[in-house]
């Protein structure tokens, strides 16, 4: 962790994957779910992509992601691709499947207890982003749960400037895995924390952030220096 002395800040906004949930203990099974549904519907036609391809694009907007996932799809097929999606993603978290980084809920608690108000801010769909606080019980922890999905923001910037305007928010980190965390941050004058545990994004996404994280826990020790 690196450790520089930032002003403190009444609130922390967070991304969702790769932040606070590690998609990738849901997404996998899913991704193959999807795949063989779009292929029963005669939508897809193709052997079903790479797990990591869909992995390496999260933070992105569902649109953009199915562009990179199945280049040269229909729309037909994107449009199912994202209802099949969120189907079987809450089908997922309903039974369980899915889990937090280490010490997330542990750590988002003491924040909690310290005053400090606590968001989401994620490029997700609005029931996937607010069905994985539900169902990991940490729902309650949060003053706002912000997706793309509810706001139809074209950026995250423009998402991240909704949430402090909505919340009368002076000063907050913004807390991600990817770029478009750091580009949300720098774009509404936050210090950024780039989350350097998530195996989805490259290091380089993380350039710019001003301070890297290897530990949720890391974030209790910013905040004391």
């Amino acid at each position: 962790m690196s450790e520089p002395k930032l002003p403190l800040p009444e609130a922390l906004i967070f991304d969702m994957d790769g932040t606070l949930f590690e998609t990738d203990t849901l997404l996998v099974a899913v991704h193959e779910r999807v795949f063989e549904t779009l292929r029963a519907e005669h939508l897809y036609e193709h052997p079903t992509p790479p797990v990591e391809r869909l992995l390496s694009c999260l933070g992105m907007l569902l649109e953009d992601i199915w562009r990179q996932v199945m280049p040269g799809s229909t729309e037909a097929a994107r449009n199912r691709a994202d209802d099949l999606l969120l189907q079987y993603e809450l089908e997922g978290l309903a039974v369980g499947e899915g889990k937090l980084y280490p010490y997330v809920a542990e750590t988002l608690r003491e924040l909690k207890l310290r005053g400090i108000k606590l968001f989401v801010a994620s490029n997700g769909l609005e029931d996937y982003v607010k069905g994985v606080a539900r169902y990991k019980g940490i729902a309650e922890l949060f003053d706002g749960l912000y997706s793309a999905g509810e706001y139809a923001t074209a950026s995250k910037v423009d998402l991240v400037e909704r949430l402090m305007q909505d919340h009368g928010i002076q000063s907050a980190w913004m807390v991600g895995d990817r770029s478009s965390d750091v580009e949300a941050g720098k774009g509404n004058g936050l210090p950024t924390i780039g989350c350097a545990y998530a195996t989805y994004g490259r290091s380089a996404e993380l350039e710019g952030a001003d301070a890297l994280i290897n530990d949720f826990r890391d974030l209790l020790k910013l905040l004391e220096t």
